[in-house]
């Protein structure tokens, strides 16, 4: 079995960092520090006096590295380092929205992804050659699908999930691939640190010596089974490059969310749109990234009171466009206005695969979906969403019932050699073809009647009648309606149809024939 390509590592360094950089993206040419505000410290050192909130860095990204700058410093050290440091503070949401497009790019290459932490995922490539190409391909399309989300990876091809993690992180270049049996030697300069051991375990391994994976795949088996237990022959598997612990794969959640918190309140209404462009561009670039759709919006805002403003945006069509769902929650918005003052924001998806196809040949082309989107929400604040939709007919005897139902694109129509019911063949082959022209809504006549049968409709004798056909309902309700229906030849020459209300006595020309 081919094992080069069993598995890739796809790996975000100084992922905190990272999160913050998708989110501005201009601040990945300048140093930059993510803090957190601590209030552990006791100022000016004496016991007993109050605690000081001190800005801590907790991670920094390429270019503050470079400049000394590391996790664990003040906000004051780092700054004495590098002055031009840029700091933003710690947003879980920032974090947790990259955290799971990664994810959902990893899964636009490979059905099946392990998440393996914040900035690493691991990707079991068996049989994406046949689809993609050799190892290095599949590495190039992993990092091509991590860049479309806005997140920068190095990846790792290897037979095993550590030996792909571990030449990912001490690679220089964007893929690296472990050649078939050389896992041990690609492993063997890599610092013991690489392995994340327990503090008990690195420190014993560090007074033996150990200081590389290479050294620790030296060491006799027997006698770390001896010493450390299960604990050592599981640490010098990993510096093999075995694995041992099963593939746990990674399913998407039902909705995907991109949020942003604000340093700032925001009462204003443009502003906040400014904002939700920003999470919109965000998420359409997770979706089209996965070849998916939207095909259902939330919005959730934090308010500057303490609670929520929670919206559901309805959408006529699957999309993957910032526009259309902009001015869709911008509408709403409008309409349905917080009532204090905005501090956080979330926009959530559900992600549909949408099919694509053609329209048929003798149709007019069909708008496109933004297009169709925009002019539904405009509908929609002019008369009401409840007044929006799709008429569907009632499974009922009532003339015309019908209900709204949320509005969905036509199907495609019956092919042409579709013979309709109304069609019969003549002796001559030919067709008979008749056709009831229903009148919407129907028009009121004046009719002259002998007993219940109509004589004359609007001053017009009626030479021929057929009927009547009546028909009632919801008898028990204020809705109650009764009907009679009549076929009649008027003396110009039209066939129509007539019908009363047998409630109110009135008469309504319904029909005509052609």
């Amino acid at each position: 079995m081919d094992r080069v390509s069993r598995f890739a590592c796809v790996l975000v360094e100084h992922f905190d960092a990272a999160a913050v950089e998708r989110c501005e993206p201009a601040l990945r040419a300048q140093p930059l520090g993510v803090v957190n505000v601590r209030g552990d410290h006791p100022s000016a050192g004496r016991e007993g006096a109050p605690t000081a909130k001190i800005a801590m860095i907790v991670e920094a990204n390429a270019e503050a590295r470079a400049r000394g700058v590391r996790p664990g410093m003040t906000e004051a050290e780092a700054r004495a380092r590098c002055p031009m440091l840029v700091t933003r503070p710690l947003i879980e949401e920032y974090v947790l929205s990259a955290r799971h497009a990664l994810l959902e790019a990893a899964l636009a290459v490979s059905p099946r992804i392990e998440d393996g932490g914040a900035g690493l995922v691991y990707v079991d490539t068996v049989g994406l050659e046949r689809l993609i190409g050799d190892p290095p391909s599949i590495g190039r399309r992993l990092v091509h699908q991590a860049r479309a989300v806005g997140l920068t990876a190095r990846i790792g091809l290897a037979a095993s999930r550590t030996a792909a993690r571990v030449v990912a992180a001490r690679a220089s270049g964007p893929v690296t691939v472990v050649p078939e049996g050389r896992e041990r030697a690609g492993l063997a300069g890599a610092p013991l640190a690489t392995l994340a051991l327990s503090p008990d375990l690195a420190a014993t391994l560090a007074r033996w010596g150990v200081r590389t994976l290479g050294d620790l795949a030296a060491l006799p088996r027997a006698g770390l089974a001896t010493r450390l237990g299960p604990a050592g022959l599981r640490a010098h598997d990993l510096a093999l490059g075995l694995d041992h612990d099963p593939f746990r794969p990674w399913t998407p959640p039902p909705f995907w969310e991109e949020a942003q918190g604000l340093e700032w309140e925001i009462d204003s209404l443009g502003v906040l749109a400014g904002v939700l462009e920003t999470v919109l561009e965000r998420l359409c670039r997770r979706l089209a990234s996965a070849a998916l759709a939207a095909d259902a919006l939330e919005v959730r805002l934090g308010l500057a009171s303490g609670g929520h403003h929670a919206r559901d945006v309805s959408l006529a069509y699957p999309v993957v466009e910032v526009k259309p769902m902009l001015t869709l929650m911008v509408l709403d918005l409008e309409a349905h206005p917080p009532d204090a003052p905005v501090t956080r924001v979330a926009v959530s998806a559900h992600p549909i695969r949408a099919q694509a196809g053609q329209g048929g040949l003798w149709q007019p082309p069909a708008p496109a979906p933004r297009d169709l989107v925009s002019v539904l929400a405009r509908l929609a604040a002019l008369v009401g969403a409840d007044n929006l939709g799709s008429p569907a007919l009632v499974d009922s005897h009532r003339s015309d019932a019908f209900t709204m139902l949320a509005f969905s694109p036509p199907t495609e129509p019956a092919p042409l050699d579709h013979r309709p019911p109304w069609r019969s063949p003549r002796p001559d082959g030919g067709e008979h073809r008749l056709a009831l022209r229903r009148m919407r809504p129907a028009r009121r006549v004046d009719v002259e009647a002998a007993g219940e049968r109509p004589t004359r409709v609007d001053a017009r004798r009626v030479l021929a009648w057929a009927g009547p056909w009546r028909a009632s309902g919801d008898w028990w309700d204020v809705e109650a309606w009764a009907r009679e229906e009549w076929d009649v030849v008027l003396s110009d020459g039209a066939l129509c149809r007539v019908a009363r209300d047998r409630l109110t006595g009135h008469w309504y020309l319904d029909a005509l024939y052609d």
